[in-house]
């Protein structure tokens, strides 16, 4: 068989080296024939180009052999025949009758390689491709043959535009592999544009399937949100919105394995679009805010009067932009876009209609992936719904219902932190506690600066203090419910905290210490308590520190604060203690 093999590639070759000469007989060659022999050259040339086409014949069925062997696994035996294409092509001039082949044989042989984890080696092939391709059209452009062409009768050829069609979608092909070896190499960017190329030449040539493309189309908008590129994340999830439309409803009962599909995929799309809102709010959030936390209205003032110049740079941006899209569909893409912020919310209006859209499609996730089936995805959706609250009330000027936007997210987060197993969900726990805690606080001093508004004086009401109380006590419990998440099967607090708990564990220590030396009691052994629990957190952050001084870089703030009150708690319990006993 190896025999063989070397036998039918030394003869190829020959007539690989025939071809090669063709073009010198067709141009130089027959400048020189005899008035007699006019057409000598050209004779020689026609068997030049036929020797050429035996060659690239022979190649496709060395590809289509590499093909089968490549499908069925046999991966060792496909490279082998693919390796013998590309032998048999080595030393042909591209032209229109094998280019097709050039590019198909380098993409598999893109495709073994990636498969192997060979990223570089899988590149080199289809960037070569690409080259190829390129080159190609800038120095021919005809519709090339394809290679199902050479074993066809001539009446069964196909037309121009089938040629190209299929032409293009080979090269579509090598830039959607590239895309995936872009991202496998970590260059992020490159992998970003190829795969808005493919989706977009898969549009044009009408060659997807309408929900693998808009799941793709979805997921490539989730980059550019994390780039801050909004107009065109936008653009990727509306495009995904109405493409995904195309695959149209499937009522039949014995399809329902297919229905299922079509449900989960939107419901991804419709995750996507809430990460899109989210995103878009926090962002706008970090830069409106001040050194506390608030809104600094300067700032807003600034980035009002400069919104002009950014919606026409938008228009623009979208002129020159990449648009998905065909002629059925480039206008349902545009009207679902103009519903749809891009620039940053500036005011609570703007927040409110990027929120409510977030909102509506956190009801279409939660549909289907509901807590029975779905429990991670699910908590996912509804801390990303509790996260849109709390960037919208980032805007909201009204305290109250500020805190009722907060109170939103405890009634959604609670029930579900209590019922959860903390045996198979403990992590997911964990994110949960930490969240209620932090929002229980936020309400807090929502509900002090509120009652420190309305009083004349420093005193507060006992109905104030006693809800100020409340929510204090519950922000310290489910800190302190994280921190005892940490604790061994035998209720010990572990020596040395791991890495990913690090920060978390030290800033609910922290917190829990504020939060106890802020409880207010007019009896003074319940200060007493509060006070010598508040020492003991901050010690704690402070001797952890000193024995762990890798641990400090996790939160100087608040070892820093710590450091502080270590110094100053101790006059204060003893200040109380005094006058504790002056009274006995």
């Amino acid at each position: 068989m190896a025999v063989k093999q070397q036998q039918d590639s030394a003869a190829w070759r020959a007539i690989c080296d025939k071809f090669n000469n063709a073009q010198n007989l067709t141009e130089v060659e027959s400048r020189n024939d005899p008035e007699n022999d006019p057409f000598r050259s050209k004779y020689k040339s026609f068997e030049a180009d036929e020797a050429g086409m035996r060659a690239a014949k022979l190649g496709a069925v060395e590809y289509y052999l590499g093909v089968n062997h490549v499908d069925t696994e046999e991966l060792s035996a496909g490279q082998e025949h693919l390796m013998n294409c590309m032998k048999l092509l080595e030393r042909c001039r591209v032209s229109s009758e094998n280019v097709s082949l050039f590019i198909h044989v380098r993409n598999q042989l893109g495709i073994l390689w990636a498969g192997r984890d060979e990223t570089e080696m899988a590149q080199g092939f289809l960037e070569t491709a690409e080259s190829i391709y390129q080159r190609y059209m800038k120095e021919d452009g005809s519709p090339p043959t394809d290679m199902t062409e050479y074993f066809t009768s001539e009446e069964n050829l196909l037309t121009h535009q089938e040629r190209t069609k299929r032409f293009e979608l080979a090269y579509t092909h090598t830039m959607y592999y590239l895309a995936q070896v872009y991202k496998n190499l970590g260059e992020t960017e490159r992998a970003a544009t190829y795969c808005h190329s493919t989706l977009q030449r898969q549009l044009q040539l009408n060659q997807f399937s309408p929900m693998e493309w808009a799941l793709n189309a979805a997921t490539l908008s989730q980059y550019y949100i994390t780039k801050g590129r909004y107009m065109e994340g936008r653009h990727c999830l509306s495009a995904a919105t109405v493409i995904s439309g195309l695959a149209g409803e499937v009522p039949s009962e014995t399809e329902s394995e297919r229905r299922e599909h079509l449900r989960q995929k939107r419901a991804e799309i419709a995750r996507c679009w809430i990460k899109y809102c989210l995103n878009l709010l926090q962002d706008s959030k970090k830069l409106l805010e001040d050194n506390i936390g608030e809104l600094d209205t300067d700032r807003q003032d600034e980035l009002k009067r400069a919104r002009r110049r950014e919606e026409e740079e938008e228009e623009k941006g979208r002129k020159s932009a990449l648009l998905f899209g065909s002629e059925d569909t480039f206008d349902s893409i545009a009207s679902l876009e103009e519903k749809v912020l891009c620039l940053f919310p500036l005011d609570f209006t703007e927040a409110r209609s990027v929120f409510l859209i977030g909102q509506n499609y956190v009801t279409q996730a939660k549909e289907y992936f509901q807590m029975d089936g779905y429990v991670t995805d699910h908590i996912e959706i509804l801390q990303d719904h509790s996260s849109l609250f709390r960037a919208l009330a980032f805007f909201e000027e009204d305290l109250e219902r500020r805190c009722k936007m907060h109170k939103r997210r405890v009634d959604m987060l609670e029930p579900i932190c209590n019922d959860l197993n903390s045996q198979y969900y403990l992590l997911i726990r964990r994110q949960l506690m930490f969240e209620l805690a932090e929002t229980y606080s936020e309400m807090m001093d929502l509900k002090l600066t509120l009652a420190n508004r309305q009083a004349d004086t420093q005193s507060l009401d006992n109905h104030t203090i006693k809800k100020f109380n409340s929510l204090c006590s519950a922000s310290a419990k489910y800190f302190q419910m994280f921190l005892d998440s940490l604790c061994s099967p035998e209720g010990k607090f572990p020596d040395v905290l791991e890495e990913e708990v690090l920060r978390p564990a030290l800033v609910a220590r922290f917190r829990v210490a504020r939060l106890h030396s802020r409880l207010i009691s007019s009896v003074p052994p319940v200060q007493l308590e509060n006070l010598n629990r508040s020492l003991e957190n901050y010690k704690y952050v402070v001797q952890y520190c000193e024995a762990h001084p890798e641990a400090a870089a996790a939160a100087e703030t608040e070892l820093e604060l710590s450091k502080e009150m270590v110094g100053l708690l101790p006059l204060k319990i003893n200040r109380l203690k005094a006058r504790m006993a002056a009274n006995n």
